[in-house]
């Protein structure tokens, strides 16, 4: 790890857009881990702001996170459709209507990034849902940034390892939020952590960093003992105070609700886990009249928030992964090298 990433500790901590910001990423990277910073719903103000807080908070190598997905196609006909399914929901909450937004919510990386990069030069960028095109991809290696992203699948690894990436990220099937996969979207080629981890340490002569449902010291030493280099760990920070957990989502992390989470389209239009509430018992998890990504959260943000407002979280992306109720109320540096007596 020290060699790849300049860091003391063999652990990344994941990016987590909507819960967190710089501070936690800063604590983190104070703690000897690799902090990182979700940039995937930050346009170029809120990026440049991010970078700068935490650059000058560390001066530890940290990373900055990335998507490069596909932007979808406009379809107003579908949204509409969508937010006639949402209608009972929306009537029940007094949520207003008119307050959706139009638009996708989450931007690719792009040129505008490659120069924000450019500027910032991060010991780490990552990207999720494969990687940026050749001369966006040739940009950010230039910084002289090692390169990672994630893979769901051994082909998806052998692709990154074949087009760029510096080290693999193999997400298993317990990761909280959204799924990593881009070569194909059938959920049924998914496997779990300790499954997907050899395999893909045996298809690959890349570093295999280890992510999805590692959240205790024995959940990293066992991720080691299957030939990982590295860990990646998320929801074991959701309830640091540094992270930018909302109150609903705390408390549902420490209730026995923590213990039911599930694979979703209804919050994004794409695959993320999260626990169960009752919107998606009552639409099911993947519905089909979901907007594709990220098109299906505009009509969930103005719901949301006015589900909040009264206290409740069934209309709420509460992103988790399967070992969710084992979370930790504690500063995010005590978590990070609590976590590393794993590797010890």
């Amino acid at each position: 790890m020290p060699s790849l990433f300049g860091t003391a500790l063999p652990l990344i901590q994941a990016p987590m857009a909507g819960v967190q910001d710089w501070r936690l990423a800063a604590a983190v990277c104070e703690a000897g881990g690799l902090g990182s910073v979700p940039a995937g719903m930050l346009n170029a103000q809120g990026l440049e702001e991010q970078l700068a807080q935490l650059r000058a908070a560390t001066t530890k190598p940290w990373n900055v996170n990335f998507f490069c997905h596909t932007p979808p196609t406009p379809d107003p006909d579908g949204e509409q459709r969508w937010v006639e399914t949402l209608q009972p929901f929306y009537e029940e909450f007094a949520a207003d209507t008119s307050a959706i937004p139009r638009g996708p919510s989450r931007q690719p990386f792009d040129a505008d990034c490659a120069a924000m990069l450019e500027q910032y030069r991060p010991a780490v960028v990552s990207f999720h849902y494969g990687l940026p095109e050749a001369a966006l991809l040739a940009r950010v290696k230039a910084t002289g940034a090692r390169v990672l992203s994630s893979a769901t699948t051994v082909e998806e690894a052998i692709w990154l390892a074949e087009h760029g990436a510096d080290a693999v990220i193999a997400q298993g099937l317990e990761a909280g939020g959204h799924r990593g996969h881009f070569l194909s979207d059938d959920l049924s080629r998914q496997q779990g952590t300790f499954s997907l981890l050899p395999q893909i340490c045996d298809a690959i002569s890349l570093p295999v960093i280890a992510a999805g449902g590692i959240a205790t010291p024995a959940g990293v030493q066992a991720a080691r003992a299957l030939g990982a280099s590295a860990v990646q760990v998320g929801t074991a920070y959701l309830l640091c105070p540094e992270a930018t957990t909302k109150s609903i989502h705390r408390q549902w992390l420490q209730s026995d609700r923590a213990r039911h989470t599930a694979l979703t389209t209804v919050f994004s239009g794409r695959p993320a886990r999260g626990m169960v509430n009752r919107l998606m018992d009552t639409l099911g998890t993947l519905p089909d009249t979901a907007p594709a990504f990220p098109l299906a959260g505009n009509a969930i943000g103005p719901l949301r928030a006015a589900a909040e407002s009264q206290g409740s979280g069934d209309c709420s992306p509460l992103w988790a992964g399967q070992s969710a109720s084992g979370c930790r109320e504690m500063p995010a540096a005590e978590v990070t090298r609590w976590l590393a007596e794993g590797w010890a």
